[in-house]
């Protein structure tokens, strides 16, 4: 068996995965070593139980981080598959080397890293850590990426659920963020974790959603076909083709149907007036796209729901035939 060679695309694409997961590491491990930790500020996910155990030992964050993520590898890999593993193994490695490498450039001669926004300032060294982590975990789950952790389990649900991911990601971390005040004592550091997992689950999903945004066309003009032929070429969208009738000129017209991604719309748009100025286009946002070359649907059919369905295409079919 011959392996078959990558073609340039291929390669493109996986390079500029890597790429952003390694922008959305930094971002991440940055806001660690930054704000939350020189401030006891606790999150959820394997960081957050790592930060623990520094806050109560003073062990490393980031061996308890890769110990942790080692663990749950061994039962991702079955489910998520080899190519979500390869990229969850490259960001556990490269997050575990930039925890330690952003501590050692931030913390001061005495190892201990200085508190930039000055004394009291827990809130705001709240705020901006976690917009900066979860802008960062945004970046990696938009390349389907994963920093492990819980991350692994929103995964998990997600390929299989659709479930929004932070929020799913919010269940999980609830019970490790609780546990911070059997080392402070103080609700206030609770109440600070659970601000920040609000915040990272929120920019998380902005992120994300941001990156998928759908907008679907309907364009009217004379020159329909050579309009789809270049959409279809140039975008690699699918176009539809209606009939339609204008009801004041009482003519027939061609409608093009159009699905893609917001980043696309400019464009599209380029591409119509490039043939037809004077064509008439309708824009608008859609909420989800589903299907080929767009996301996958998650929802799952149990098998009464399946019987069910089998037995009113059964029915069906013996109406139509008697």
């Amino acid at each position: 068996m011959t392996l078959r060679k990558p073609t340039k695309l291929e390669i493109y694409h996986v390079v500029k995965d890597y790429f952003f997961i390694t922008i959305g590491l930094m971002s991440y491990a940055g806001a660690w070593a930054t704000f939350l930790l020189p401030y006891q500020i606790t999150t959820g996910g394997t960081t957050g139980i790592g930060a623990i155990i520094y806050y109560a030992t003073g062990f490393p964050i980031q061996s308890t981080y890769f110990i942790v993520n080692a663990i749950l590898m061994m039962f991702a890999f079955k489910l998520l598959g080899l190519k979500f593993c390869i990229k969850t193994s490259y960001s556990i490695l490269l997050l575990t080397f930039l925890l330690w490498y952003f501590q050692k450039l931030i913390n001061g001669p005495d190892g201990v890293a200085p508190l930039i926004l000055g004394q009291g300032q827990e809130f705001m060294a709240c705020i901006i850590g976690s917009v900066m982590c979860g802008f960062g975990l945004g970046v990696v789950f938009n390349v389907n990426g994963s920093t492990g952790g819980t991350d692994i389990i929103a995964a998990i649900v997600n390929k299989y659920k659709d479930i929004s991911l932070g929020r799913m990601i919010q269940l999980c971390d609830v019970i490790i963020i609780s546990s911070c005040y059997f080392v402070f004592h103080d609700l206030r550091r609770v109440i600070f974790g659970f601000v920040t997992l609000f915040i990272i689950g929120y920019v998380l999903d902005y992120v994300v959603n941001s990156a998928r945004q759908s907008v679907q066309f309907f364009i009217f003009s004379k020159e329909y076909n050579k309009i789809a032929d270049v959409i279809n070429k140039k975008t690699h969208r699918g176009v539809t083709v209606f009939d339609g009738t204008g009801w004041y000129s009482k003519h027939n017209v061609k409608v093009l149907f159009v699905l893609a991604s917001k980043r696309q719309s400019v464009e599209i748009f380029r591409l119509v007036k490039s043939i037809d100025s004077n064509a008439f286009i309708s824009q608008s946002a859609v909420i989800g796209v589903f299907g080929e070359g767009f996301d996958k649907l998650k929802v799952k059919v149990n098998k009464k729901e399946e019987e069910a369905i089998e037995q009113v295409l059964i029915q069906d079919s013996k109406t139509h035939q008697s």
